[in-house]
């Protein structure tokens, strides 16, 4: 089973605008409330490409109701801690020519809440794969991930790392199973700007080299980048389409990519349903549908 955590969830609430002119009147044109979090990003894009996963995290409030609903209503397994106080954020996301965020900060998590997550996930078996995705509350120690590939280390469940900097190098003794930073972030970590592929290649063989197995490196325009563990490097372009949305793409890479490695245990097959299922969302409104990555798969 495939099992994903987000701990810090909302509600994105999408809407397209002609324009948007601070401290004024601005009236959109469409509307669309969607579930939000990398983590719950990957779980609905799995869910797309029929592999069966858990959602797990934070929720709270009216608003964790509202997502945990639609999440089950969209045939996705859902096992949120509910804390006893806060709201579920909501995001506003301002489209009009540019892309506008507004993130909510969401609620707390308390000791106990955090516990009771280590207590789900010490129910994980071999061979079970576990995402962690995205930054970490305030509320949580900044050591979250390391602890909890700590707490997993020697029982066979694979793990999965989309985080930047100091919390995904942290990780890497702990042999994670694939990492995913994109091409801005490795070089960051490098502290340089990379700009071949040959100088993201020699970086990301520096994180195989600390521990990562399998390094996934996205490059927006530039399509993408894999170093797997068996020392192959692949590289792949983008298909030609309009780009829509870029929320989300990385996300629907890495679920992608799972969900072609779990059906082929093959890593060029898992890298081009990942690089077709990224196109599909940053070429869609929302995140990717089967039908659209399985038309772009064709295209590697």
């Amino acid at each position: 089973m495939v099992y994903t955590v987000t701990f810090n969830p909302a509600l994105d609430y999408v809407v397209r605008m002609d324009g948007f002119q601070a401290g004024d009147i601005n009236r959109t044109q469409s509307e669309q409330v969607q579930f939000g979090g990398k983590g719950i990003n990957v779980s609905t894009v799995l869910r797309n490409l029929g592999i069966e996963n858990v959602a797990l995290g934070f929720l709270a409030g009216f608003t964790g109701q509202a997502l945990e609903r639609g999440l089950r209503d969209s045939g996705i397994q859902t096992d949120f801690i509910w804390l006893p106080e806060g709201l579920t954020r909501i995001n506003v996301k301002i489209k009009a020519g540019e892309e506008t965020e507004i993130n909510g900060r969401g609620p707390a998590i308390p000791a106990a809440a955090l516990e009771e997550l280590f207590n789900k996930l010490d129910r994980l078996q071999t061979g079970d794969v576990l995402d962690l995705s995205g930054s970490i509350p305030t509320s949580l120690p900044d050591d979250i991930y390391q602890k909890i590939l700590a707490r997993l280390e020697g029982r066979g469940i694979l793990t999965v790392v989309d985080a930047t900097r100091d919390l995904l190098c942290a990780v890497l003794p702990y042999r994670p199973f694939l990492i995913k930073p994109n091409n801005h972030e490795l070089g960051e970590i490098f502290g340089k700007t990379l700009t071949t592929d040959q100088e993201i290649v020699d970086c990301a063989r520096q994180l195989q080299e600390k521990g990562a197995r399998n390094v996934l490196v996205s490059m927006a325009g530039d399509g993408s980048l894999l170093l797997d563990e068996t020392g192959g490097v692949h590289k792949l372009g983008v298909p030609r389409g309009k780009v829509l949305n870029s929320v989300g793409a990385g996300d629907s890479m890495v679920a992608g990519f799972l969900a072609g490695w779990l059906k082929t245990r093959d890593y060029a097959a898992a890298h081009r349903m990942g690089a077709a299922a990224g196109s599909a969302t940053a070429f869609s409104d929302g995140l990717a549908a089967e039908p659209e990555v399985l038309a772009l798969l064709d295209t590697f």
